[in-house]
């Protein structure tokens, strides 16, 4: 029985861990391209909404 599992098993990880990588390499390069764009983009950061109490 044991046999039959593995046998039905093994049809789907190619699939899955193949749409596992796209996806990782997908967001690693979205985090990496956000990571860039905010570091050498000439907008300044924009200002926080509170207010800064004088001292």
């Amino acid at each position: 029985m044991s046999e039959k599992l593995f046998a039905t098993n093994s049809v789907r990880p190619r699939p899955c861990s193949l749409v596992t990588s796209v996806m990782l390499v997908l967001i690693s390069v979205m985090i990496v391209r956000d990571i860039l764009v905010r570091r050498w983009s000439g907008a300044p950061p924009t200002p926080s909404d509170t207010t800064q109490q004088s001292r």
